[in-house]
Order: structure tokens, then C-alpha cells, then sequence
């Protein structure tokens, strides 16, 4: 059966056809309104490094045709008999998943991105066995579980980003309990995850150090970020004059990199908390990690409850990422730039004014 008559619903977005990650016009479809089923018209949408890594098939697990895109907002046109949520005209998102079992232990505790039958926004079977695609489409059609409820205050482009971005760097801060007042935290890599982590941990007043390979950053990371210091991770006397101050590090960085400078800036007992996903293993030295309990983890995204957790606290803090809105049709041209990190520090589409179906 084609795309276009797998269901119902008419849709149409910007598919990647194969590995070389080039995208184009798509026409598509979507499913009617089931039941609990809640169906807007996608506003915005950004673009993370992960829709890089997924249209070139780097992760390994890509199928085509691929409409990519995680960090999904609009406003709902269409709710389903039993939905409770949501209402038409409300302005909505949708992040990384759009199922899960709702049975097992992470499911039961609102930890819905653990559950092993998670299924993720695209490039992914849903329960009908059909293709999921993502948010550089015209429409979103997801069940109201998975739908986020974007307060009023926040402009619909610079959340978008909060649904992928955001909850990927709120969730190990709450969760490693580096949220404490007075703390010192450190970010590595200032892009889109890192510079949403900077805001998030300064407005739970922790302390935060930017580590970067880049110089030039450091003005933007202090004047403009707000964050407290910063430190050139290739320069060996600031990094060793920093040994042992910080009691955690969110790294958001998905290139190789070095681990063991990192560990030696932590604290006995501190917490470096993996964000990015690098292709590669990473070296990982044993020794420093003895010599003061300290901790290597990961995390990824969160569970729905704890996602608009996250958005209602950036709404309450007026917390957005700093944003490049393009038009649909610079995307290859976005993609190219985001591989080569030159953004600041998030693009997003906008799929309301510029994508329109060819006639």
C-alpha cells in the first residue's frame, strides 16, 4: 500500500529517501481521530541533532521514507469522543514518543521513555503496525497520553525545542539531584541541549560553568546565558585550576571527546551525566572514578508527566531556546549547517507559513 493511502487522513511534510539524508516534498497520510486521539496542525517544528543522525541512518535503525522532527507544536484542530485533555483551538506538542506499553514498572511510574515497547514520534512502528512520522508535516495526529499542553506564555517557536532539548537537560538535573541551590554544575558543549541546560540550571539556582572547546563562545555562555564562569576544556591551566569544584556535569556533547578532564573537575561523589550520543564508545578511565565515588550515567528525554513538569517550570521562568526560524524549504541547507554546529542554537521550521502542499 503507498503512503498515501495507508490511511485516511491526507498529510503532507519534507521526507529523507534514503541515507544521504537529502530531504524533499512528501505527500502522505495520517490516521482519523481514534477515541483518545487528539489531531492539530503542526505550527512549528525544530530540528535536532538527532533528525541529522536519523535522515543519514547513523544510529543504523532508520527506515525510509523518513519524515523526521521531535519537537513538535501547533494547535489542535480535531479531539477524539474520549479525550479529557484537550480541547480545539489549544496550543499543543508533541515530543520524541508516541507510545508505550502503559503497563510495566517505568510506564507505571511515569517514566514512559524507559519502557522497552516505547515507540518513538518517527521511524518507528505504532500499535497498527503502520510507519510513525514526525513533525515536519503539515498535521500530527497522537494519542492525548503523549500531548503536551503549552502554557500561554510561551511563544509556540521557542518552545518547540523545550520537547526534545528541554526535558533531556531538566530531567538529569531533578533526577541527579543537581538542582539545589548553590550547587555547582557544569555544561558541557554550548549547542541546543547545552545552552537550555544553562537556563534551566540557573533559574534552580545552581552555579554553572560552561566547558567548551571554543573560545569565542565564552561571552555568549556569560553576558548572554547567564551562566557564572567558563572554561576552555583545551586549555590545561584553566581546567586544572577547576579540578574538583563542581558537584555534577550535564555532557551534551555527541562528538568523541575525552572523558577523563571531565571526571577530574568533579567533586568526590559527583555525577557526569551523559546527554549526547556519541557514534563511537567513549574511553572510559576506571581509576579517577574510585579515588572519589564518583559517577558515570545517562538519561534520556523523560516521562510525559515530568516533560510538562518542564515546560510549565520554563513557562514560569519565561525559559526558551534561542532560536533561527527558517522556511521549509532551506532545510537541506539548515542540515548542512547543523552538522557543521554553525546555530544559535536551535533551528525551527516554520511549518504554518511555509509548508504548503504542492497543488
Amino acid at each position: 500500500m503507498s503512503n498515501e493511502q495507508e490511511h485516511p487522513r491526507k498529510a503532507f511534510g519534507w521526507a529523507a529517501r534514503d541515507s544521504s539524508g537529502v530531504l524533499s516534498p512528501f505527500s502522505f497520510s495520517r490516521r482519523e481521530s481514534g477515541e483518545k486521539d487528539v489531531t492539530f496542525k503542526v505550527l512549528y517544528c525544530g530540528i535536532c541533532h538527532s533528525d541529522l543522525h536519523m535522515v543519514k541512518n547513523e544510529w543504523g535503525f532508520s527506515t525510509y521514507p523518513l519524515v523526521p522532527g521531535h519537537e513538535i507544536v501547533g494547535e489542535v484542530t480535531e479531539v477524539g469522543s474520549n479525550v479529557q485533555k484537550f480541547k480545539v483551538g489549544d496550543k499543543v506538542g508533541v515530543g520524541c514518543i508516541v507510545g508505550a506499553c502503559r503497563s510495566c514498572d517505568s510506564c507505571t511510574d511515569h517514566l514512559e521513555n524507559y519502557c522497552p515497547k516505547q515507540i518513538l514520534t518517527y521511524s518507528a512502528k505504532y500499535y497498527d503496525g503502520t510507519t510513525t512520522y514526525g513533525g515536519y508535516s503539515d498535521i500530527m495526529v497522537a494519542d492525548e497520553h503523549f500531548v503536551l499542553r503549552i502554557p500561554d506564555n510561551l511563544p509556540l517557536d521557542c518552545a518547540a525545542p523545550l520537547l526534545c532539548a528541554g526535558i533531556t537537560t531538566y530531567s538529569p538535573l531533578r533526577y541527579f539531584g543537581l538542582d539545589k541551590p548553590g550547587m555547582h554544575v557544569g555544561v558541557v558543549g554550548l549547542g541546543g541541549l547545552g545552552h537550555v541546560a544553562v537556563k534551566f540550571a540557573k533559574a534552580m539556582g545552581v552555579k554553572v560553568t560552561v566547558i567548551s572547546t571554543s573560545p569565542n563562545k565564552k561571552e555568549e555562555a556569560v553576558k548572554h546565558l547567564g551562566a557564572d564562569s567558563f572554561l576552555v576544556s583545551r586549555d590545561q591551566d584553566q581546567m586544572q585550576a577547576a579540578i574538583g569544584t563542581m558537584d555534577g556535569i550535564i555532557d551534551t556533547v555527541s562528538a568523541q571527546h575525552p572523558l577523563l578532564p571531565l571526571i577530574g573537575l568533579l567533586k568526590s561523589h559527583g555525577k557526569l551525566v551523559m546527554v549526547g550520543a556519541p557514534e563511537k564508545p567513549l574511553e572510559l578511565p576506571v581509576f579517577p572514578l574510585l579515588m572519589g565515588r564518583k559517577m558515570v550515567a545517562g538519561s534520556g528525554i523523560g516521562g510525559m508527566k515530568e516533560t510538562q513538569e518542564m515546560i510549565n517550570f520554563a513557562a514560569k521562568h519565561n525559559i526558551t531556546a534561542d532560536i533561527e526560524v527558517i522556511p521549509i524549504d532551506y532545510l537541506n541547507t539548515a542540515m548542512e549547517r547543523l552538522a557543521k554546529a554553525d546555530v544559535r542554537y536551535r533551528f525551527v521550521i516554520d511549518i504554518g507559513n511555509t509548508l504548503k502542499a504542492r497543488s
